[in-house]
């Protein structure tokens, strides 16, 4: 049975004054049993952050890697200096990949050194605007998921942990909504695109999380689709009565599903 993994992504929010505070709320006010929590704060709230919650069953992420282990590389952060601060990792996130111009390549690459370094991957995909409009939304999602993944052992992606997370760019800020359908129809074209590049019945294990604007007003909806595990939560991840919504919503899933045991 696939996991429920509600993910916090604080994006470029917090100091390492606020952070460790804010996370240990977070922490105290979304326990559900079945559900797996992730924050992902800014590389310099990790520490703060792992210090806070200490003991509690919430993993920690960073939100970029490096593809390199080291080298001449200015302002960046590769897996060996998350060692003993970070246990998961998002790649490939559509901000990073519009403002920094990652490609499916280069996130196939960040996607190596994360699984030799031990990090869960959260690998992001989805379309913009003119794509949805077009009909394109599959095909891209499925050469998002090529670029990255083709040539890879599946069974070692498996093995890791690895989580995918549609965002629908289109739906992200912009006043358009995605709808549950929507998001259980990408879930099943994700693993129709993950059996065609040789993954087989680990493309049905593989979770899918929903990322396009997530509150604790629709998270229901999304949940509610049997091709939907979770959600990769933005803004609505630096409140905590909105985080306590979204899980408590993803525990009543995780019982349905047989997992809360």
């Amino acid at each position: 049975m696939r996991s429920i993994v509600i993910a916090a992504n604080w994006k470029m929010n917090t100091t390492p004054a606020d952070a460790g505070e804010l996370s240990r709320t977070i922490a105290s006010r979304t326990i559900a049993p079945g559900v797996t929590r992730v924050i992902c704060p800014p590389f310099v709230c990790l520490a703060a952050v792992r210090d806070a919650i200490i003991g509690e069953d919430v993993g920690i992420g960073a939100q970029n890697v490096h593809h390199e282990l080291a080298g001449a590389y200015t302002g960046e952060v590769s897996v060996p200096m998350l060692a003993g601060l970070a246990t998961w990792v998002i790649l490939g996130h559509s901000e990073r990949r519009a403002q920094h111009g990652e490609t499916d390549e280069l996130i196939g690459l960040k996607l190596d050194r994360a699984i030799e370094g031990g990090l869960r991957p959260i690998l992001c995909v989805g379309e913009v605007l003119a794509d949805r409009e077009a009909g394109r939304e599959t095909s891209v999602v499925g050469t998002q998921l090529r670029g990255a993944l083709e040539g890879r052992d599946p069974a070692a992606l498996a093995s890791a942990g690895l989580v995918i997370a549609y965002e629908p760019v289109w739906a992200i800020g912009t006043g358009r909504n995605a709808r549950g359908a929507d998001a259980a129809a990408m879930g099943d074209a994700i693993r129709s695109s993950l059996r065609a590049i040789g993954w087989g019945s680990l493309a049905d294990d593989t979770p899918v999380l929903y990322g396009g604007s997530v509150t604790s007003a629709n998270i229901g909806e999304f949940l509610a689709e049997p091709a939907i595990d979770g959600a990769l939560v933005g803004g609505a991840s630096l409140k905590p009565n909105e985080m306590a919504g979204i899980v408590a919503r993803a525990g009543v899933t995780a019982a349905a599903r047989g997992l809360a045991s």
